[in-house]
């Protein structure tokens, strides 16, 4: 399934929403968050990932990502 943030708006919400999600969690992790709280926003980060239908299949990939997952993974690697 190909999919396209221009004409489906509510995967662009999900995709903008794992975004925030995963900055948030990087905050999180960097300022030494609980346990708790960092398990909670990888928690919230993951599940709206899944939310988004996975890229078309790449034989060359071991693994299936979901659409737009090379932005969200970079908002979870970002530590000010």
């Amino acid at each position: 399934m190909r999919s396209n943030f221009d004409y489906n708006t509510q995967q662009a919400k999900i995709q903008g929403l794992s975004i925030q999600v995963g900055e948030l969690f990087a905050e999180v992790w960097s300022s030494n968050g609980t346990p708790e709280q960092i398990d909670n926003a990888l928690t919230a980060y993951k599940s709206l990932r899944r939310m988004l239908p996975f890229e078309e299949w790449d034989y060359t990939r071991i693994d299936r990502r979901h659409i737009g997952a090379t932005a969200a993974h970079k908002a979870t690697q970002k530590i000010n």
